[in-house]
Order: C-alpha cells, then structure tokens, then sequence
C-alpha cells in the first residue's frame, strides 16, 4: 500500500538524488543571499515569484551573468510591505503588457507623471499608482481603483481610449470620486475630452503650479481651466524615478530600476532626462509651440547634477535626452560642450534631438558637439526627401540641409571608424502617406534614406493629429479614415492616400525609379524599416 506524503513547504526532493551542478550553484546562491543579506532573503521568500524568475535564469543563461545581475537588486523594503492605501491614484497610461518585456519602446517612461507625483509628494500628498502597462486586463486595475476618491490622468492623444476606461471603471467603483485629467491632448483637443463626461476636471496646458492645490481641492476648479507652469525648468525638482511604475519580474532588476532599458542606443541602464521643453518650430503635423508655453532651458550644471546622482545611485550605462529639440540655442550648447566632458563622472554617450537646418547652420558646433560629448545616436526628424512634400509640412528645411546632414554625417562616422572608434548614427524618423504627396516625393524619400550610411528608421504613415494645422484641415475635410484614434501606425488612415502605391513602393516595385542617379554603393543600401510603424 503506497502513501502519498504531503511535502513540507521547504521540502527539496532533489536531495533524494545526487545534486546537479545548477541545484549546486542554486543552493549557493540562496545560502550567500541568506547569510550575507538577510533582510533581503527575507523579501525574496516573501515574493517568491523574483526566486523563481532569478532560478530561471540560471539554468539559461549561467551563474555568471546571474550573479552581475543580482548584484544590482537590492529593492527597498518598505516597497515590498503593506502600506496604507492612498485617497488618489495615478493610472499610468499605455498598451497591456508593454513593461514585460525587456525590449518594448514602451519601457520609456512618463516624465510628466514622475514630475507632478514628485511635486504632490513634497507637498505630503502621497499618490498610488497601477499600471496598465504591467498587467495584461482591466481586472488588475479595476482591483487597485476601488475605494479611492480622486484618480490621476495624464492623457496623451493616442491614449484617449484606456483613459476613458480607466475613468469609466473608477466612476463605477467610486461614483462619488473625481477625475482629474490633463496631459497634452486636453491641450491641444479641449473639446473631445469634454465629451467624456466621466472626466470630471480637465486641465489645459501645464499642471506643475497646479496640482497640489487640484488634489487638495478639486471642487474649488471649474470643469475646464487653464493650467499654471513654472517660468524656467529650473524651477522643476529633480523626479523621484522610484515613482514611477515597476517594471514586472526580472526585468526591474536587469535595467537597474527606477533606470530603463531604453532602445539600445547605448549601454543600459538607461537615464533619460529633459534640458528643454517645447520645439519652437512649427510644423504643420504637430506645431506644439502653439499650444504649449515655451519656458526657460535647465541650467547645464542642474542636468548634469542629475544624471551624477543617477549615476551614484545606480549606475548609468546612457543618456536620452527627451526634448523635442536638444540642437538650439548655440550658448547653451557651448556650455553644454565645455562642462559635460569635465563635470559628469564619465562622459556617457547619448541619444538626441537636432534638425537639418540648424546642423547646416552651425555645423561645427554640431561635429564637435558629436566628437567631444559623445553624443552618438543624432535623432533627426527628417520626414520626407522632397522640398514639395517638406511644404506640405511645414518643416522649413529643404532638401538641401537634409543632404548636407547626411553627408556630414556619414563623413564624421567613416573618420570615427578609421579612429576605430564606434561611429556616429542616425535615428531617423520618416513619414510616407502625406497628403498630397506625389510618387516622385516619395521616391525622393526612399533615394534620401539610401544615403544614410549608418541609421535606424521610425518610419509610419501619416496620421491625423488634433492641435496640428494639417491635422485640424484633415479632420475638417472629412479625410480621416480613423476618426477618434490618434495612434501613429500603418494600414490605412487617410481619404484619398494611394496605399497600395506605398505597399508597392516598400515592396521595390519602383527600385529602378528609386535608384535614378545614385551610385553602385548606394544603390545597394538595402531600406530597412524593420518593426517601425509601416509593417507593424
């Protein structure tokens, strides 16, 4: 007669066999985490899920690069233990499931939530957050809502949808509660997001002089009202980053968290930051100079205070800037070349932001800038390689700066590379699809992507945005195919846009029309648009 014996929760039946290298090497690991840290041994068995992913990883990927990423996770305890449940949350905004995985763009994350939690949080009003981004239904979010009273939306354009559900569920929980909102699209569409009647109070425009006073009383606001910002971004705290949502599993501990991973164009982990808010271009596709008050730059010194304080709390492998125009204002840039190299604790190599026509302007601020501050991805809105389809934009540039960027940048990569060092690259963002855009125009952006030595494309199809001239004719017009949704993506979106053409196009249907008068070499150059927008 066989007894089936209930195992004790410590139970181990690998004992009852002669132990494998990997049980060894696991039991080591436990026995050292226990002795040496006990605290956080502690933790670990209270959340046994992180004992589980981190034996996982052991067996794929060896005890080396297990225990390299170890070291870095020494999560906070109080994190990790009950706390009392705040009156507001924040919900942070995106698609399901775009903080699980280690390469997702997604991994980005919301300045503007981390700066306003950061600002109530100095004030005594402390905020919950959830996440949509790491979990996969409303079910999670629905849990975290309830027996709340005020709920927190920061609402981007392409995320009108989840924010309306998310209100949707809290009025359902709570019909009592209030929900605040605000973000770019209340800016820039004041009207669509006053036709979602659970918004309750929507915020045009910045909100960093007006959140503490909002939280603590929203009934002293009208539905809608003006925001308040502050006159210079040195007026801004530095962001808590630890407020910002938690990154599932592993992966918090393999990017460094409150660092992100960013898009590998440097060494993770990855600090973004902001010198600069609001291109005081305007383009006719987004022209958020209309909409949002330019203010004062951050001081050199206060952005690199931050990222050595990043640094010595962390470790940071990179640098994005995020400003929708890092390559202005050259005194600024001066200072920037002159105390970057000399004050950070290494000289990082980063991601950001210029246009062709200022790199044509001061070309050799730009080289040096390249050269001595590393700044080794140039992201450059480019757009379209025709002066015909630039008008149609609004770009102000003309096909003229975007080859003399091109090849000046392709020049400083081949010297770099003869230096052996790592070469300079783009980050280009194309746009197909524009309204009006002739077959010519759009073989005149194939033949400029082809001149690119060195570049990673985000490339999409035009889409209508609220705010931006082209999109408010476009939507007048009756010409959006997707009306209400703002997500930049492929299939069809616009009325009167010859698709099929562009699939065509993208297919090399036209290859011989592309390559009218480029060399062998460039001929050659194969068009890679990999998982951008367009094929998506």
């Amino acid at each position: 007669m066989s007894v089936n014996k209930k195992s004790t929760p410590n139970q181990d039946h690998s004992d009852q066999l002669p132990p494998t290298a990997l049980q060894r090497q696991w039991r080591a690991l436990r026995k050292s985490v226990a002795t040496k840290n006990p605290h956080l041994w502690s933790i670990l068995r209270a959340n046994r899920h992180f004992l589980h992913e981190i034996r996982q990883d052991l067996s794929n990927q060896g005890i080396g690069q297990v225990l390299g990423s170890f070291g870095n996770f020494v999560p906070n305890a109080a994190e990790l233990l009950p706390k009392k449940r705040s009156p507001y949350i924040w919900v942070d905004l995106g698609e399901f499931g775009e903080l699980t995985s280690f390469d997702s763009e997604a991994c980005f994350q919301d300045h503007g939530v981390g700066l306003l939690r950061t600002i109530m949080h100095k004030e005594g009003l402390i905020s919950d957050l959830v996440s949509l981004r790491t979990t996969n239904s409303w079910d999670t979010i629905r849990k975290q809502l309830k027996n709340r009273k005020i709920l927190i939306l920061n609402v981007r354009s392409y995320h009108v949808e989840p924010a309306r559900e998310a209100a949707r569920i809290f009025k359902e929980l709570n019909p009592d509660g209030v929900v605040v909102t605000g973000g770019m699209h209340a800016t820039v569409s004041p009207t669509e997001m006053q036709e979602i009647k659970e918004f309750d109070k929507i915020c045009i425009g910045p909100g960093e002089n007006v959140i503490v006073d909002l939280v603590s009383n929203p009934d002293s606001f009208p539905r809608v009202f003006p925001g308040k910002g502050a006159a210079s971004m040195a007026d801004w705290p530095w962001i808590d980053r630890t407020l910002w949502p938690k990154p599932v599993g592993l992966l918090k501990y393999k990017m460094n968290w409150p660092l992100e991973p960013g898009l590998r164009w440097g060494p993770r982990p990855v600090a973004t930051v902001l010198t600069s808010r609001v291109c005081p271009w305007q383009c006719s596709f987004c022209n958020e100079m209309s909409y949002i008050k330019n203010m004062g730059r951050r001081p050199v010194d206060d952005v690199i205070d931050e990222l050595n304080d990043l640094d010595d709390k962390w470790g940071v492998g990179s640098v994005v800037i995020h400003d929708s125009m890092f390559f202005q204002k050259p005194n600024w840039l001066k200072e920037w070349l002159e105390k970057y190299p000399k004050r950070a604790n290494k000289t990082w190599p980063y991601w950001a932001a210029a246009r062709s026509d200022t790199v044509r302007e001061w070309p050799e601020l730009f080289e040096r800038l390249v050269r001595e501050t590393n700044w080794n991805s140039v992201s450059i809105g480019f757009e379209a390689g025709s002066d015909r389809a630039l008008r149609i934009l609004n770009k102000q540039v003309t096909e003229e700066d975007n080859a003399f960027t091109i090849d000046l940048v392709n020049r400083i990569g081949d010297d770099m590379e003869r230096e052996g060092l790592k070469p300079v690259s783009f980050w280009s963002n194309i746009m197909l699809g524009i309204p009006g855009e002739r077959p010519e125009d759009a073989f005149k952006t194939i033949r400029m992507i082809k001149r690119m030595k060195r570049a990673r494309l985000s490339a999409a199809y035009y889409a209508a945005y609220p705010g931006a001239a082209l999109g408010h004719q476009i939507i007048a017009e009756g010409k959006n195919l997707k009306p209400g949704e703002h997500q930049r993506g492929d299939g069809q979106r616009i009325k009167g846009v010859d698709y099929d053409f562009y699939d065509d196009l993208l297919n090399g249907k036209y290859d011989q029309q592309v390559n009218e008068g480029l060399d062998l070499e460039t001929r050659s150059r194969v068009v890679d648009f990999g998982e951008t927008a367009v094929y998506s």
